[in-house]
């Protein structure tokens, strides 16, 4: 892993050029997405029919044939071991615990002209969920997208997952009879985006789609957004973590593997202000990687996109943090609270030595959808509020009417919009 001082001539360049991400010329990719997008959009079934069986090498005569029945769901969920099962469960449950509390509630009030002004929650009435499949297991996306979505009361939701040459993953299936997904479809890529947007003869459009994907779903994603909500367009995982030399180095090290594991493009930056320390942690990777069953995907991503970063002190290393905004942040000092109130900018805090980044992936509690490439700057991981709407209420009294009217008037003849004046002094 690359090296680097704060006190450095240089730094500030060399911190830059880490934290850029070139994703490349993806143009290929957005003209393949649009052609997609369009065939679904103008042709329904017949088009979804002919990208499954071109993409996903699976050939069936109607999309309905693409529906998982619930009774398949229930029968996955019953295959799956015991231990397993009770171990989705008890994910389930924190999960819905903990976004129990973002619930937002519609308020009024009552002003001194007797009007009464509010706001009203409503959930939205369907919502499509993407799930990676294959050989690819990703249950905890089955939670974490569906649970906020339920506990804000969404009228229905949709799930489309690929199925490659008819492949199924039963812990997926089963994560979606456990969470009470309504219906799923064996679709993937740009075609599914589609599909939920659009609406077509057997699937049903849907108000947003969430959850994560390749390139491909990326980029359909990015272009459906106006037509359909969406979450976010998330990029490489990240971890930050903050080491003050008291948690042991191999755990630091595995946490920095835990997310350099996902992909070559991952980033796991460590920062500490004591060069022994850093000194232990890379030894430790040394020890450690060749064990690593994907250890080739973390040594690259090590390579290229890591780095451990020595600051002069933990106030310092809390100003990177916030430059760098990460998508995971580990505290992993002896007194975290401390740190706490100075960070500003993280999609997830992970606090003291004994809170591994996995924990949150899985069960904490929290959504494990976080915000990435810098933007938890100005966004926030994915919870109830995502899922719910607010709209404004206005309730004029005589009075009010009266009153307000008069300022109404005067600020649309401001405006030269005589129609709106007129509107408001009818009232008086």
């Amino acid at each position: 892993m690359q090296r680097l001082v704060t006190t450095d001539v240089g730094f500030d360049a060399k911190l830059c050029a880490l934290l850029a991400h070139d994703v490349g010329d993806d143009s290929a990719i957005d003209a393949t997405v649009a052609a997609i997008l369009a065939q679904v959009k103008n042709r329904g079934d017949a088009a979804l029919l002919e990208y499954t069986a071109q993409f996903d090498h699976l050939s069936v005569s109607t999309v309905a044939a693409l529906e998982v029945a619930p009774s398949e769901l229930q029968d996955a969920l019953a295959r799956i071991p015991a231990i397993r099962r009770e171990a989705l469960a008890e994910a389930v449950a924190r999960v819905r615990e903990y976004h129990l509390h973002q619930r937002s509630e519609s308020w009024r009030y009552t002003d001194a002209l007797g009007n009464e002004l509010g706001q009203q929650i409503t959930a939205l009435d369907r919502i499509g969920i993407y799930v990676p499949g294959g050989k690819a297991a990703y249950p905890s996306s089955v939670i974490m997208n569906t649970i906020p979505a339920k506990v804000a009361g969404v009228g229905e939701i949709i799930m489309v997952v690929p199925t490659p040459r008819g492949e199924r993953n039963d812990l997926v299936f089963a994560a979606a009879a456990m969470c009470g997904v309504d219906r799923v479809f064996t679709i993937g890529g740009a075609q599914a985006i589609a599909a939920l947007a659009y609406g077509t003869t057997t699937i049903p459009r849907v108000d947003k789609i969430v959850g994560p994907g390749n390139a491909y779903v990326a980029a359909a994603k990015r272009r459906v957004f106006g037509t359909v909500g969406i979450d976010m367009i998330a990029g490489p995982s990240e971890i930050l973590i903050v080491g003050d030399g008291t948690t042991n180095p191999d755990w630091i090290a595995m946490d920095l593997f835990s997310q350099a594991e996902h992909d070559e493009s991952a980033q796991a930056i460590l920062l500490a202000p004591e060069a022994a320390y850093l000194d232990a942690v890379a030894q430790s990777i040394t020890r450690q990687l060749p064990k690593m069953p994907r250890q080739s995907v973390i040594a690259t991503s090590l390579q290229h996109r890591g780095a451990m970063i020595q600051v002069r002190d933990l106030d310092e290393a809390c100003e990177l943090v916030n430059r760098i905004a990460p998508e995971h942040l580990e505290l992993s000092v002896a007194a975290p609270q401390i740190l706490l109130p100075k960070i500003r900018h993280a999609g997830a805090i992970f606090m003291g030595a004994y809170t591994s980044e996995a924990l949150g992936d899985y069960c904490a509690g929290p959504n494990h959808v976080l915000p990435t490439s810098g933007t938890a700057r100005f966004s926030s991981p994915l919870g109830v509020y995502d899922f719910q709407k607010r709209s404004s209420v206005i309730h004029a009294s005589a009075a009010g009417a009266v009153r307000l009217g008069q300022t109404a008037a005067e600020l649309a003849s401001g405006e030269g919009l005589d129609a709106h004046a007129q509107s408001a002094l009818y009232r008086l």
